[in-house]
C-alpha cells in the first residue's frame, strides 16, 4: 500500500511522526524565546546552550549522581531556570531600556562562552542516555508502530505549550505580567515588584529551554553542540510566528516540523532549508510573520 510520494504508508507516518517529535522541540524552544521576547524585549541567543545544559544536566545527574530521567525532568529545568535568574539579575536587567542588539550581543557572548566551556570538559562527541524503561517498546497503531517515547514527547510538549499560553493569556498572574512589560512605573505604583516579576518570567523562559532539553537526551546524542545546531532554526520558527507571539511559536513549531518531516520524503536535500524557505515566503507577504501584529 502506498500513499503520498510511492512511500509506503507506513515509513511515511514514521516520519511525519519523527516531524512532529522535531516540531514540538522547535515548539518548547521557540516558546520560551517568544515569552523572554514578549515580556523582556529581549533577543535570547543563549537559548540553545540552555538547552544543551538540559541535556547534560540530565545525563550528568545520572552518571555521577545516579539520578533517572523522571527526577531529572523536574530538577535539571529548575537548575537551567536558576542559572537564567542569575544572568538577568547580573547582566540582562541593565539591557531592558536599551536597543535589541545589544541583547542579541551579550546573550550571544555567552552562548559561545557556555558552549566552550562544556566542549573544554566533554569535547564533541555525543554521550547516549537510554530512554527510560516505561517507556520503552512501541505501541501498535495497525498501519504503524508508534515508538512511546516519541509519543510522550509529543503528549508532553503540547500539554507545557498549553499550560503556558493559558497561564500568560488567561490568568491573573499574565496579565500582571504584561502589564509589568508595557508600563512598569505604573504597575509598580500599584504594589506589584516588577524587578521580581521580569527575573521570574526570564527563568521560565530559559526552563522551558532546559525541559527540551531532558525530553531531547533520550532521543538525540547529547553533546556541547546540539544547541547551536538547533537555535537557528528555532529563530526563523519564531520569526515566522510572530516575534512575541505564544500562540505563533506553538503553532509554527508544530507545523514547520510536520512540512519538514514531510520534505525528508519528498525531496530529502531540501529537508534542511524548507524552514528557512518557509520563512522567506512569510516575510515576504507578512513581514510581522503569521501571528505577529504590524506596526
Amino acid at each position: 500500500m502506498t500513499d503520498l510520494f510511492g512511500v509506503p504508508l507506513p515509513a511515511l507516518m514514521s516520519q511525519l511522526v519523527l516531524g512532529l517529535v522535531n516540531g514540538s522541540f522547535y515548539a518548547l524552544l521557540s516558546l520560551g524565546l517568544a515569552v523572554i521576547f514578549g515580556m523582556l524585549n529581549i533577543i535570547n541567543f543563549s537559548h540553545g546552550v540552555l538547552y544543551m545544559m538540559g541535556a547534560l544536566f540530565t545525563w550528568m545527574a545520572l552518571e555521577y549522581l545516579g539520578i533517572g530521567y523522571w527526577w531529572s525532568l523536574l530538577l535539571a529545568p529548575l537548575c537551567v531556570a536558576l542559572i537564567g535568574i542569575v544572568i538577568e539579575r547580573l547582566l540582562l536587567q541593565w539591557l531592558y531600556q536599551l536597543d535589541h542588539l545589544y541583547g542579541l550581543l551579550l546573550t550571544f557572548g555567552l552562548a559561545l562562552i557556555i558552549e566552550g566551556f562544556f566542549r573544554y570538559l566533554y569535547g564533541v562527541a555525543g554521550q547516549p542516555y537510554s530512554i527510560p524503561d516505561e517507556l520503552a517498546g512501541a505501541l501498535n497503531l495497525g498501519f504503524m508502530f508508534l515508538p512511546k517515547y516519541r509519543a510522550w514527547v509529543i503528549g508532553a510538549s503540547i500539554a507545557v505549550c498549553l499550560f503556558t499560553w493559558f497561564m500568560i493569556e488567561k490568568t491573573r498572574l499574565g496579565g500582571y505580567l504584561r502589564a509589568a512589560t508595557e508600563n512598569p512605573r505604573l504597575t509598580q505604583a500599584f504594589g506589584i515588584n516588577v524587578p521580581i516579576i521580569v527575573m521570574l518570567t526570564y527563568g521560565f523562559g530559559v526552563g522551558l529551554a532546559g525541559l527540551a532539553g531532558v525530553l531531547a537526551a533520550p532521543a538525540t546524542q547529547i553533546g556541547p553542540l546540539m544547541g547551536s545546531n538547533m537555535i537557528i532554526v528555532v529563530f526563523a520558527v519564531v520569526v515566522i510566528g510572530g516575534m512575541g507571539s505564544i500562540l505563533g511559536s506553538v503553532v509554527t513549531g508544530l507545523g514547520l516540523g510536520l512540512v519538514e518531516g514531510l520534505a525528508k520524503v519528498a525531496y530529502p536535500e531540501a529537508s534542511a532549508t524548507v524552514v528557512f524557505l518557509v520563512m522567506a515566503i512569510v516575510l515576504m507577504f507578512r513581514p510581522a510573520g503569521i501571528f505577529g501584529r504590524e506596526k
